[in-house]
């Protein structure tokens, strides 16, 4: 499946992919892996700089300016001009639509997870 960034740009969409692998909790830290090589890393965000320098390292290289601002534009859910950890992995579900529906058992399967830890350590 391919999903789109911004207007033009389109890239093989492998989040299923690797959530079938890893499950929801292996997505996630893959997710939070993205954003420490992508954020700046003196403000602990993801800024448009950051973004321009280091998305090489994340097979983005060859998107063009306006679909590098498209990208953060989408994804600063509070309009401060940057990424934070969670917009971050909001936008990735986002701009991934298998995963957007797989989403609630993912969200399940973490949730009874997370259950299951909380009863064993209170025994």
């Amino acid at each position: 499946m391919m999903a789109g960034i911004g207007k033009g740009v389109e890239f093989e969409d492998l989040l299923p992919v690797i959530a079938g692998k890893l499950g929801g909790e292996g997505l996630l830290k893959e997710l939070c892996n993205g954003f420490q090589l992508l954020m700046d890393k003196e403000k602990g965000v993801i800024t448009l700089e950051s973004l321009r320098r280091n998305s090489a390292l994340m097979g983005l290289q060859d998107l063009k300016e306006d679909e590098l601002v498209s990208m953060m534009r989408e994804g600063d859910l509070d309009g401060d001009g940057a990424l934070t950890q969670m917009e971050f992995c909001v936008l990735m579900f986002r701009l991934s639509p298998q995963l957007m529906k797989d989403s609630w058992f993912w969200l399940e399967q973490a949730l009874h997870h997370e259950l299951n830890n909380n009863n064993n350590s209170s025994i």
